[in-house]
């Protein structure tokens, strides 16, 4: 059965002609505009549920402004009807807290890989799959913000569980597994990345993702200074860096091929 609400996608509510094929994905409706402020020419093309949705220009090449609401399952839906739509590229403008001490307040960390400790990318891939950022999307927003943390995160669902887990039914295990995540080196926590990242990888598209650290829990039991840094500016103009560093190698490539060809 395909679901459809007059002819656009169910959920998302936006035609293909209303969007670019290079998607950047904040959580918060909020940010939208704000991202949007970024592009050229932007404008509001779609309203629908935790879906906000404005579309401009950067560099020439129509770039859409999506938010995702909270969580894997909403996430993956956008994710799932902008590539039926014909997006190809997505990067995800999040935020996240800190697990190792080096990953301070105010601070990017770039994803290279996610800890799977969500349910949504179980519905696409078993246990054994790593959810990993594209290479190319990855590289572009390195070079965008050369001093970020690079590395991987845990996405989770819970966002109590991880702040408060002494209160949940299953504290013991969520306890060592935190322990585990902290001593291979994840960097931090969020929300979204295992579910984007798998379910690109099974429609073949390219999703990457830039946090900007709000705090770190493991800082503040150790003492140290950690103020809550709320500001995602920083984040999204290394966004906007990357998407066009990836518009540009794009394009060049196309170019590359057409030499080939004639």
């Amino acid at each position: 059965m395909k679901y459809s609400q007059n002819g656009l996608p169910y959920h998302i509510g936006v035609s293909a002609e209303d969007i670019g094929r290079y998607v950047l994905l904040p959580g918060d409706p909020k940010r939208v505009k704000k991202i949007a402020g970024h592009l050229d020419s932007a404008r509001k093309v779609g309203d629908s549920r935790e879906y906000e949705t404005w579309t401009g220009t950067l560099d020439g090449e129509p770039v859409t402004v999506m938010s995702t609401g909270i969580g894997g399952p909403s996430a993956a839906i956008a994710l799932e009807e902008l590539s039926d739509l014909g997006a190809h590229t997505f990067i995800r403008v999040g935020t996240c807290g800190g697990i190792q001490p080096e990953v301070k307040s105010g601070d990017l960390v770039i994803a290279t890989a996610a800890v799977r400790q969500d349910g949504t990318s179980r519905e696409y891939a078993p246990l054994a799959w790593p959810a990993t950022a594209d290479f190319d999307v990855m590289s572009a927003l390195h070079q965008a913000a050369p001093r970020a943390h690079l590395g991987v995160v845990q996405s989770k669902d819970s966002f109590y569980g991880q702040h408060d887990p002494g209160r949940m039914p299953v504290a013991a295990r969520l306890n060592e597994e935190w322990q585990a995540w902290k001593r291979l080196g994840v960097l931090a926590s969020e929300m979204e990345c295992a579910a984007l990242f798998t379910v690109a990888a099974y429609r073949h598209v390219r999703c990457g993702a830039v946090l900007l650290v709000m705090a770190n829990q493991e800082r503040e039991k150790a003492g140290l200074v950690n103020p809550v840094v709320r500001n995602t500016e920083q984040a999204i103009e290394a966004a906007i860096r990357g998407m066009r560093r990836l518009i540009a190698g794009d394009r060049q490539a196309a170019g590359l091929q057409e030499t080939d060809r004639d």
